[in-house]
């Protein structure tokens, strides 16, 4: 074997043994990519109670009950499943019903969600991608979910402009 031959061999192998590291790696970080999931989701993938994951969609409106000690209970929806959610702690000044939310937990036995942190939208016109994207692959989806009062302005001005 001439010194080039040996050379290709070396390289074409730390390729090989680079390609099968980075394809253990994302098999085994598979479901962990997912930045959250929906309760269509979690009743797909039956979700074993324990695990921790982050759960998204939308509080349902009428689900929100307060209880003591900052105890909350909600449901959140992605217009074909839902699921309730426990929680105690302060919610984030944001949240509201019929509002996108993520909340991040662990699933029990009895099939609630229990979370230890719960995240809202920053602002009346966010939505994370993921749960507009849910919301359209649902037939959920409003055209005013993403426009913004100056977005409106901005569009009326240069609809009249084009006329």
């Amino acid at each position: 074997m001439t010194r080039r031959q040996r050379r290709l061999t070396i390289i074409g192998g730390s390729f090989a043994v680079l390609a099968v590291a980075a394809a253990l790696v994302l098999n085994a970080m598979r479901d962990s990519i997912v930045f959250f999931s929906t309760p269509s989701m979690v009743a797909e993938k039956h979700i074993a109670p324990g695990r921790r994951f982050r759960l998204g969609g939308l509080v349902q409106p009428g689900s929100l009950v307060h209880g003591d000690n900052l105890a909350v209970t909600f449901l959140v929806a992605d217009g074909s499943a839902k699921l309730p959610v426990a929680y105690k702690g302060i919610l984030p000044d944001l949240f509201r019903e019929g509002q996108g939310v993520v909340a991040e937990g662990v699933l029990d036995p009895s099939g609630v969600f229990n979370a230890d942190a719960v995240l809202a939208k920053h602002d009346e016109t966010y939505m994370p991608k993921e749960v507009a994207d849910a919301l359209k692959k649902q037939g959920h989806w409003k055209d005013d979910y993403g426009a913004t009062p100056d977005t409106n302005a901005k569009q009326a001005g240069t609809q009249g402009a084009s006329r």
